[in-house]
């Protein structure tokens, strides 16, 4: 089997390179080997590799700037997507795509199901879900898609890297805690990717075209919690900081004005994922306390 990753060095796309690897033959692409934002040829390069599953992981990630950018994200998360998917169908390839729980307004009391309604607020929220729409209207096409949420590891920028750079440099430290989600680790997100494209292969024919699963960590917490328990890890396991955890203090959104608004609730319930792959999803923290000595 010939695996065409996309994406090769974001933090999913780092950990998808290990992952897939034992499925097959993985051809890895990074944007110096193809840029997504170029549609017009995308397809003929697919074609080129001729592969048996696409896995694009690549996106437009910059939340904030996307808002002075949308063009640019909408080509990455929208028109890149469908591309692919028709690119996928032309060669007679499945095709795995990343989304994200910006596609929801975060208003929801509890978590949100697949089947809930989308209602994005902000440009890169708009655009991720024009994705999975443009994905999804392709007939003839087998695709899988994972929405998911907080993704943190040890390669590339993240919230975890942006908390320690800030704990070695300041005493005291403001977060806020009235936005509620999961983190979740690339590696979980690699690992499951390659558990499941196993079992959904291995089905055939006998699936739905088109299939869309929420994929977080359990034990959802609140960024300021998670700042928190990122500093006291860092801290028990003798990385010299200046900021101690009990020092971040909650804000709340308010507060933090930003250019994009973010959802409040930002809960994905994975259920559907665990009942159809036979999986449980595990907490974030064994994951970070695994990660943390491998930073600088």
């Amino acid at each position: 089997m010939k695996i065409l990753l996309l994406g090769k060095n974001g933090q999913v796309g780092w950990q998808l390179q290990r992952a897939l690897a034992p499925l097959g033959e993985v051809v890895a692409w990074g944007r110096a080997a193809c840029d997504v934002a170029d549609t017009v040829t995308l397809g003929e390069r697919v074609a080129a590799v001729a592969p048996d599953v696409i896995v694009n992981a690549t996106a437009y990630t910059a939340v904030d700037k996307a808002e002075s950018e949308p063009a640019l994200a909408h080509a990455i998360n929208a028109e890149a997507p469908r591309q692919l998917a028709l690119a996928a169908r032309a060669c007679g390839a499945r095709l795995v795509h990343y989304s994200t729980d910006y596609v929801f307004d975060g208003t929801k009391p509890g978590p949100y199901r697949e089947d809930d309604p989308t209602a994005p607020h902000s440009v890169y929220g708009r655009s991720k879900l024009a994705g999975e729409q443009g994905i999804q209207t392709v007939d003839g096409l087998q695709s899988l898609i994972f929405r998911t949420s907080w993704v943190f590891g040890e390669h590339g920028a993240n919230f975890v890297k942006t908390i320690l750079r800030l704990a070695g440099e300041r005493e005291q430290l403001t977060v806020v805690d009235d936005q509620i989600g999961s983190p979740t680790p690339a590696a979980l997100i690699a690992d499951v990717t390659a558990l499941a494209l196993q079992q959904w292969l291995h089905a055939g024919a006998h699936t739905p075209a088109h299939r869309l699963y929420h994929l977080s960590a359990a034990q959802p917490v609140s960024w300021c919690a998670f700042a928190r328990e990122i500093v006291r890890l860092a801290s028990e396991q003798g990385r010299a900081l200046r900021l101690h955890a009990d020092a971040i203090q909650p804000i709340p959104s308010s507060a933090y004005p930003t250019p994009a608004r973010r959802p409040a609730n930002s809960r994905l319930d994975c259920r559907q994922l665990e009942r159809d792959f036979c999986l449980q999803l595990p907490g974030w923290q064994p994951y970070l306390e695994r990660m943390l000595p491998l930073l600088p």
